[in-house]
């Protein structure tokens, strides 16, 4: 089965991975190729900042000169951000659980006291349910068009199998912030759900949905540099899941401390951030809320 997700696609995430948070090189007013004085005419390299050039001819005659310190440079800008803590969840205000990452579109509509998630009652039938959904997924709401990519893919309530519809919502969703979303599409790539098996796919779309702040995209980036023997990548991916709260990561850094292969300090730093985060989101009103979104489906 042929998939709608092409390299285009691919190109422009990984400019966005590349691109997000960087913090320019301070560099020379001068053309790296020709040594021109351009001023503030010259434009940098858009992959490692270290240089610039007067025009694209100029940048194609020194990119033999440049290559191996660019992708030196730009690997290093990637590990920033793929590295660095994702933000702390937001809260509903009104019924205090968690809300999806970034998902801009769902958290106005909580600032204008218009929950969709909070202030509408439960729905009586599956089709009720989905009318909301669509009418969510119409106005651009990330986690709405994750729910609905989630229904195509498993084929369920009322929605035929189809992953290319999938993987279409969920690429569309990962744009438009739902880490999680994006986490899907790695986990297509890797297991081969509807499209061809390809590792390379599969840890790209892993990458965005931990720069999101998705634990389980993270997690699956751990394993994956264990298998490649980069112990210590993937002892930095668990540390910021077990941060974040993942239990299974902390058991994996204890594996990691049990063989020898973290130190004691390891171990005992992310446990201590890991009891953090319970202490953090511990509260009564909390539990009670996440004990009454367990017995009902709200949207």
């Amino acid at each position: 089965m042929s998939s709608k997700v092409d390299d285009e696609h691919v190109t422009s995430c990984t400019d966005e991975l590349n691109n997000v948070h960087i913090t320019r090189t301070e560099v020379v007013d001068i053309c790296a190729n020709c040594g021109k004085d351009g001023g503030n005419g010259l434009k940098a390299c858009t992959a490692c900042k270290l240089v610039k050039y007067c025009n694209r001819d100029c940048q194609i005659a020194h990119r033999s000169k440049h290559k191996k310190a660019c992708r030196k440079r730009a690997a290093e800008i990637r590990d920033e951000e793929l590295f660095k803590q994702p933000p702390p969840k937001v809260d509903c205000p009104i019924c205090l659980l968690p809300l999806p990452l970034l998902i801009s579109a769902s958290i106005s509509l909580i600032i204008e006291r218009k929950s969709p998630f909070c202030r509408a009652p439960a729905p009586y039938s599956i089709e009720e349910f989905n009318e909301r959904l669509q009418k969510r997924v119409e106005v651009g709401d990330a986690w709405a068009i994750n729910m609905l990519g989630c229904n195509y893919r498993e084929g369920e309530d009322g929605f035929p199998q189809d992953y290319d519809k999938a993987l279409e919502l969920y690429v569309r969703a990962g744009g438009l912030g739902c880490a999680e979303a994006y986490c899907d599409v790695g986990y297509a790539y890797e297991n081969g759900r509807g499209v061809e098996i390809d590792e390379k796919k599969s840890n790209h779309y892993y990458k965005l949905a931990a720069v999101g702040g998705n634990i389980e995209a993270r997690y699956n980036l751990g394993l994956d540099e264990m298998k490649d023997g980069n112990m210590d990548r993937a002892l930095k991916h668990y540390m910021i899941a077990a941060e974040d709260g993942d239990d299974i990561s902390l058991k994996k850094i204890q594996e990691l401390y049990t063989n020898g292969l973290a130190t004691k300090d390891d171990y005992a730093k992310a446990l201590r951030a890991y009891q953090a985060y319970l202490v953090e989101i511990k509260s009564t009103q909390r539990d009670k809320a996440a004990a009454a979104s367990a017995k009902y489906c709200y949207y």
